[in-house]
C-alpha cells in the first residue's frame, strides 16, 4: 500500500465499516431477535424445519459476509493507523460509516425485497403491509446517506480549512 501523503482520512474503511455495522444490525436485529424474517424466507417460509435450516445456512452465509466488510474496514483503518500524516476525524468516521450503512440498505432493500423478493423486511405482518416495511427501509438508507455524506462533507471541510491555515471552531458532532 502507498502512503497517504495529503494526510487524507481513510473513507473506504468508513464506508466498509458502515456496511458491515448495516448487515450486522440487519442480521442481528431483525433476523434474530425480532425474528421478522431470513434471508431467502419469502421464498422457503421457516415453517419446516428443513426449510428453518435452509435459511440459517444463508443469514450465516449474509453474517459471514458482513464480518468480511468489518475485517476489511478495521485492515484499512490498521494500515493507515500508525501514520502521523493521516487526518481522523470523528465526522469522518461516522460520516463515511452512515453513508455506508445506508448503501448497505438502499443495495439490500432494492435487491433482496424488491428484485428478487427472497425476502421482506417485516414478514409477521399481512402481505398488505409488507411494501411499507421495505419502503421504509429504503428511506431509512436514503436518510442515513444524506446524514453521512452531510457530516463527511462537513468533515472534509473542516480538514481542507485546517489544511490551508484557517482555524475552524464547530460544534462537537461526531467528535471533532
Amino acid at each position: 500500500m502507498r502512503a497517504n501523503p495529503l494526510g487524507k482520512f481513510p473513507v473506504s474503511a468508513g464506508i466498509l465499516f458502515g456496511l458491515g455495522l448495516g448487515g450486522f444490525f440487519d442480521g442481528i436485529v431483525l433476523h434474530q431477535l425480532l425474528q421478522w424474517h431470513h434471508i431467502v424466507s419469502s421464498w422457503y417460509p421457516p415453517t419446516t424445519v428443513e426449510n428453518l435450516r435452509l435459511n440459517t445456512l444463508w443469514d450465516g452465509i449474509f453474517h459471514s459476509v458482513t464480518y468480511v466488510f468489518v475485517v476489511l474496514a478495521l485492515h484499512r483503518l490498521w494500515r493507515v493507523a500508525h501514520r502521523g500524516h493521516v487526518y481522523w476525524s470523528g465526522k469522518l468516521i461516522w460520516g463515511t460509516a452512515l453513508f455506508g450503512w445506508g448503501i448497505f440498505n438502499l443495495v439490500e432493500g432494492v435487491i433482496n425485497h424488491h428484485l428478487l423478493g427472497i425476502h421482506h423486511v417485516n414478514e409477521v405482518v399481512s402481505l398488505v403491509h409488507r411494501p411499507y416495511w421495505d419502503t421504509g427501509f429504503l428511506i431509512w438508507g436514503a436518510v442515513m446517506m444524506i446524514a453521512g455524506g452531510w457530516l463527511w462533507a462537513s468533515g472534509t471541510r473542516k480538514h481542507r480549512a485546517e489544511a490551508a491555515g484557517v482555524r475552524v471552531v464547530s460544534a462537537p458532532i461526531g467528535g471533532d
